[in-house]
């Protein structure tokens, strides 16, 4: 069979099929094939699936279908984070190229007045909440004729504490609708929301996009004071591919990346407290190769389809054990062999035994090597305690001491 016969049989129109010719994708993935068909026909979904997946595909096939040029906004994607507005939006905007819809990203850190003129002609918005609330308060968008609403990486919206403010967005919308919601984990918010707000939503997953055959995971021991120069031994050793490295706090990267660049390892920090620019250069950077190391937290990398990741290191083990999954699930996809590597502290041996326990998995421990200790940037050297990756602190007054390491137990 013709691979192009294998999307059109899905229920793929022949305006989404040419585009996917330009872009010489040919091969359905587990999550189109059982979720196109049920969004081309009309029906609400639930879809279980993890970034990277092809997901944007199987809800651009029923927006693509659904809408007309020019015929004011009738669809509107919800996404946790900018990165992922801008790389959603770009590719419906691919996607319905033979269609010439009018798809325009709406999110905060940009100028407000640019996106009130795009939006005006817009067929499709791919929005954050917070911006696009500002646009309804404004009355500078009007989502009282949207057809098809998408609900992206849900999890994590929730996680993030927009719930409210979806739910405030869907009561703006007609309750004669399609509502598509595609998330990593079905949490007890997105059952909440389905029942709220869905129309007898079918239910899809695919299965986990990394390979586990493929994935090595191993931890070392270290100490505080010796962590980020173990980093920097094991980044000078032996590595020649792409590398994501995981902090919980935005001052921990912004110390990883400044002691790594510190030591002749080129490495581009991305988080939330950077501007938009700053975040866009840091991506287009680490995509493009220029940089093969990327120092990030897990909401500015969520979302984000980075192809091609070789390692990730996890610096801090996260305190979610969702979080570790969604982390090293950015390696050992579609057939390559893939690394995790953890770093851990005694305080955090806790939350490293609950992922243990909830994954279900052995991690390899590895003989800590001899290492020399760099010197750290003097700067830096006061978020120690704000990034919490040296010490927990405690407050004065309570024993007098204000680290674990002086406290005698």
């Amino acid at each position: 069979m013709n691979n192009m016969n294998k999307f059109k049989n899905l229920g793929v129109i022949d305006d989404i099929i040419k585009s996917l010719k330009d872009h010489r994708i040919d091969e359905p993935t587990e999550i189109q094939i059982k979720a196109i068909p049920i969004v081309v026909a009309g029906h609400d979904l639930i879809a279980g699936s993890a970034t990277g997946s092809g997901k944007t595909l199987a809800f651009a096939a029923a927006i693509i279908k659904t809408c007309e040029r020019k015929q004011g906004l009738q669809a509107l994607v919800l996404t946790p984070t900018r990165e992922l507005a801008v790389q959603v939006s770009k590719a419906l905007h691919d996607f319905s190229k033979y269609k010439q819809l009018k798809v325009t990203d709406v999110y905060g850190g940009v100028s407000f007045e640019s996106q009130v003129k795009r939006i005006q002609v817009a067929d499709v918005v791919v929005a954050t909440p917070g911006r696009l609330l500002d646009h309804v308060e404004k009355r500078t968008i009007n989502l009282s004729d949207i057809k098809v609403l998408v609900i992206d990486e849900a999890d994590r919206m929730f996680d993030m504490g927009f719930i409210k403010d979806i739910r405030r967005i869907i009561d703006k919308c007609p309750t004669k609708r399609q509502t598509l919601l595609f998330s990593a984990t079905i949490t007890d918010e997105v059952s909440y929301l389905s029942k709220k707000y869905m129309h007898n939503p079918q239910r899809v997953s695919a299965e986990e996009f990394v390979d586990p055959k493929k994935l090595k995971q191993v931890y070392y021991d270290t100490t505080d004071n010796m962590k980020i120069s173990l980093l920097v031994h094991l980044l000078k050793k032996d590595h020649s591919g792409t590398i994501m490295v995981f902090c919980n706090t935005k001052s921990a990267v912004n110390f990883v990346a400044r002691n790594l660049k510190n030591q002749g390892i080129m490495a581009q920090a991305i988080h939330g407290g950077f501007t938009q620019a700053k975040r866009s250069t840091s991506l287009e950077n680490f995509q493009s190769q220029k940089v093969k190391i990327l120092v990030c937290t897990d909401v500015a990398a969520r979302g984000l389809d980075i192809k091609g990741v070789s390692h990730v290191y996890n610096y801090n083990i996260p305190k979610e054990t969702k979080q570790y999954v969604h982390r090293i699930g950015r390696t050992a996809r579609a057939g390559k062999n893939g690394i995790a590597v953890n770093l851990l502290v005694k305080a955090e041996h806790f939350d490293f035994g609950r992922i243990l326990k909830f994954y279900k998995v052995d991690i390899e421990k590895m003989e800590t090597p001899e290492i020399d200790v760099i010197k750290l940037d003097h700067v830096e050297r006061r978020s120690r305690s704000a990034s919490n990756h040296f010490t927990r602190t405690f407050p004065r007054g309570r024993g007098g001491s204000r680290n674990m390491r002086s406290r005698r137990r």
